[in-house]
């Protein structure tokens, strides 16, 4: 069984910085289409999308979604990056933690 958790595990991102984060998805099967990611803020589960990705538009390279960079990110905040794709007729939706420090 496939993991949801991304195997890299829980991020930290300075405040100050601009990270666009990749996920392979070759585990799942490769070639996905379809993709949306989804930022909620651990404290409050707030969708914060627009606030911390914008433009949010993810893009797809052979097995690779890049993400659209987070940025804009509250010191001590936690985030949850959850990204859904296809692949062939399954839909799968896997996650990631991103810890904002200063």
């Amino acid at each position: 069984m496939i993991s949801r958790e991304i195997v890299e595990g829980s991020q930290v991102q300075g405040v100050d910085e601009v990270i666009a984060y990749s996920i392979d998805t070759a585990n799942w099967g490769g070639s996905p289409s379809s993709v949306s990611a989804v930022v909620k803020q651990v404290s409050d589960g707030a969708d914060v999308t627009t606030t911390v990705m914008n433009p949010n538009a993810p893009s797809v390279a052979t097995d690779t979604i890049t993400l659209s960079a987070l940025d804009t990110l509250t010191e001590g905040e936690v985030y949850r990056v959850e990204v859904k794709f296809d692949i062939s007729s399954d839909t799968f939706e896997c996650f990631f933690y991103v810890h904002a420090e200063l």
